[in-house]
């Protein structure tokens, strides 16, 4: 008997890069932390989508969960970041 199910996927980058190309929910954000760190998550392929999520943190690391369903990205979801050596997104 199953507990329960989850649609969950993650995706993972250490520089600027394309992380979903379809509809996606993001529902947790995690990165590792330099002095003056900052993640970006637009909707759609560049940053010249619309900004949905920014994060400044510094060398504590981010480790972010997002209530209810999450933040819907019609386009894909493009991350840019600054400071920071890697990033790992949860999304449906």
């Amino acid at each position: 008997m199953a507990i329960g199910t989850s649609d969950q996927q993650s995706a993972h980058a250490t520089a600027d890069a394309q992380l979903v190309t379809n509809r996606a929910r993001v529902t947790s954000v995690q990165a590792k932390g330099i002095a003056s760190s900052e993640v970006k998550l637009y909707d759609g392929t560049s940053t010249s989508g619309t900004l949905k999520l920014d994060y400044v943190f510094g060398t504590e690391g981010l480790d972010h969960w997002i209530p209810g369903a999450g933040v819907v990205f019609n386009d894909g979801v493009y991350l840019d970041l600054t400071n920071t050596t890697g990033v790992t997104i949860t999304y449906t």
